[in-house]
């Protein structure tokens, strides 16, 4: 059996993600997921951004931890293009503090519009805070926020830097190439005592 066929027998795929979870005692902590989408055929390379508020708090019991949970039902999904991946690579390179002067990216699609802001923030203490205000068409403003820390904001750095090759040009593959279309090679003369 081939892989194409143990797919469709019903074997799950799933796409890896890079997760953060900063759940707190207040209840007002937040989940973020990152994919990595590679471009292909006639579609752009992204990074997809899902953003969860803490629904619980969790607690410790004589039998067990319950963990914190997060609200994945009522989430934000963030679509990031090349543009904007590359002005929040700069926030967190240092090249800026914040994205468009503290403007942020606007994002409109069918069902909202999406302000998404992004800044290196010092105090109380050294961040990355993502702030999303998403206003859907026929309802109230939602508000989603997480902050990285310093070390949590440089990995993923590093991570989308690795990714940029992938999210341009997609996954790299050898595509034989039409000989019709190939044009022929030219001889360029050598001039004598030219090593090659």
């Amino acid at each position: 059996m081939n892989e194409t066929a143990e797919r469709s027998v019903g074997l799950a795929e799933f796409r890896p993600r890079l997760a953060y979870y900063h759940a707190n005692s207040k209840g007002t902590g937040s989940a973020l997921q990152i994919e990595l989408h590679p471009a292909h055929g006639d579609t752009a390379g992204s990074l997809f951004v899902s953003i969860a508020r803490q629904k619980t708090i969790g607690s410790r019991e004589p039998g067990g931890v319950i963990m914190p949970s997060f609200d994945w039902k009522e989430k934000a999904v963030l679509k990031l293009d090349a543009s904007d991946i590359s002005q929040m690579l700069q926030v967190m390179r240092g090249i800026q503090e914040n994205i468009a002067e503290g403007k942020g990216l606007f994002h409109r699609s069918v069902n909202a519009i999406t302000v998404i802001k992004f800044e290196h923030r010092i105090e109380p203490r050294p961040v990355y805070a993502l702030d999303v205000w998403k206003k859907p068409h026929n309802g109230e403003s939602l508000h989603y926020y997480f902050s990285f820390d310093p070390s949590e904001a440089f990995f993923l750095m590093l991570a989308i830097e690795q990714s940029a090759g992938v999210i341009a040009f997609g996954i790299p593959q050898v595509i034989p190439r039409d000989k019709a279309q190939t044009s022929t090679r030219v001889a360029m003369p050598v001039a004598a005592g030219d090593p090659f």
